[in-house]
C-alpha cells in the first residue's frame, strides 16, 4: 500500500506544477485562442501532462520514496539482522533475474513493507522497523519474496504507464469543464485569455476524477498483488507465504481499527469502500495461494 500512495502523491504533485506552470505561461490562451478550443491540441497537452507526471513520478520513485518514510538504506550491514536483509534480498534478485535492489529500513510500527524503482535493475526493497520486530525470520523472507517479485514483475513500470493513460483523460475533460465553466457560466468572451473562477473550477475537476480514476489504478494493484503472492511462493515457498499473510491478518485485528475506518484496512473493505483498497483483502490472498493459483 505505501508504494502506491508514494506514487500517487509524487503524480498528483508534479501533475499540479506543470498544470500550474502552463497557465503562466500562457498556453491556455494559445489553446482557445480562436474563441473555441482545439480538441486535437487539448488532448496532445493532456496526454504529455498525463505521462510527465506519471514518469517523473516513476524515476523520482526511490529518491521519493526514501525520504518521504526516512528509510536507511544499508551499505555496509551492521548486526546480524541488517546481514540477513541483504543476503536474503540478494539470493531472491538472483533467482528472480534481476539486478541487486537497494535494501533498506524504516522506522515505524506497523507490519510494512514496499519495492520501487524506476525498473527491474535500479530497484529499493525496504521494510519496517515494526515488521522486523513482529516477524520471524521465514514470514520476514516470504514479505521480501512478495516485493522482488513486484519488481521482477515490472508492476512500477506497468502502474506508471496506467497512471499515464489515466491521467490524460483526466486533465482533458478537466479542461474541458473549465473551458464550459468560462465561456457558459462565466460569459468569458476568451481575448484576454481565462480568468481565475475557470481555472480554480478546473482544478477542483482534476481532483475529483481523479480520485475517480484511481479506481481504475487500485484495480490494477489489487490484482497485481495476487501475482506477486504467487511469486513471493515460488521465491520463498507457499507455506512460507501463507504464513506471512496470516501474520498480517492477526496484527490488523490485533490493531482494532476504528470502525469508520475499518473498511480500508488491509484485511477487509466492502462495497463501493472495496474499489480504493490497494490490496485485497487478506483472507481472498490466503485462500488464492491454498488454491495453487
Amino acid at each position: 500500500m505505501k508504494r502506491i500512495f508514494l506514487f500517487l502523491v509524487t503524480n498528483l504533485a508534479v501533475v499540479l506544477v506543470i498544470n500550474i506552470t502552463l497557465r503562466l505561461l500562457g498556453v491556455d490562451r494559445w489553446l482557445n485562442e480562436t474563441g473555441g478550443i482545439d480538441f486535437s491540441a487539448l488532448l496532445v497537452l493532456s496526454a504529455v501532462i498525463g505521462f510527465a507526471g506519471s514518469l517523473v513520478s516513476l524515476a523520482m520513485s526511490k529518491w521519493s520514496a526514501k525520504r518521504m518514510v526516512g528509510a536507511r538504506v544499508i551499505e555496509i550491514p551492521v548486526d546480524p539482522t541488517e546481514r540477513w536483509l541483504v543476503e536474503t534480498v540478494r539470493k531472491q534478485a538472483e533467482t528472480a533475474g534481476i539486478g541487486m535492489p537497494e535494501v533498506a529500513i524504516y522506522d515505524a510500527p506497523d507490519v510494512n513493507a514496499f519495492a520501487t524503482g524506476w525498473n527491474r535493475n535500479d530497484a529499493l526493497v525496504a521494510v519496517s522497523t515494526g515488521l522486523l520486530r513482529n516477524m520471524s525470520r521465514d514470514e520476514a523472507e516470504a514479505v521480501l519474496a512478495h516485493e522482488v517479485s513486484h519488481v521482477a514483475n515490472g508492476d512500477m513500470v506497468t502502474l506508471a504507464l496506467i497512471q499515464g493513460v489515466v491521467n490524460t483523460f483526466v486533465i482533458f475533460f478537466a479542461k474541458l469543464f473549465g473551458f464550459f465553466v468560462d465561456r457558459v457560466l462565466l460569459k468569458n468572451d476568451g481575448r484576454h485569455g481565462r480568468g481565475i473562477g475557470a481555472f480554480v473550477a478546473e482544478m477542483a475537476a482534476q481532483v475529483v476524477l481523479g480520485v475517480l480514476a484511481s479506481i481504475i489504478v487500485m484495480w490494477f494493484s489489487r490484482r497485481r498483488e495476487f501475482r506477486a503472492d504467487a511469486g513471493g511462493a515460488s521465491l520463498a515457498g507457499r507455506g512460507k507465504m501463507i504464513a506471512a499473510l496470516e501474520r498480517l491478518k492477526i496484527n490488523h485485528e490485533q490493531a482494532a481499527l476504528p470502525e469508520k475506518i475499518a473498511a480500508f484496512g488491509i484485511s477487509g473493505g466492502k462495497g463501493f469502500a472495496r474499489m480504493f483498497m490497494t490490496h485485497p483483502p487478506l483472507d481472498e490472498r490466503i485462500a488464492a495461494l491454498r488454491g495453487g493459483n
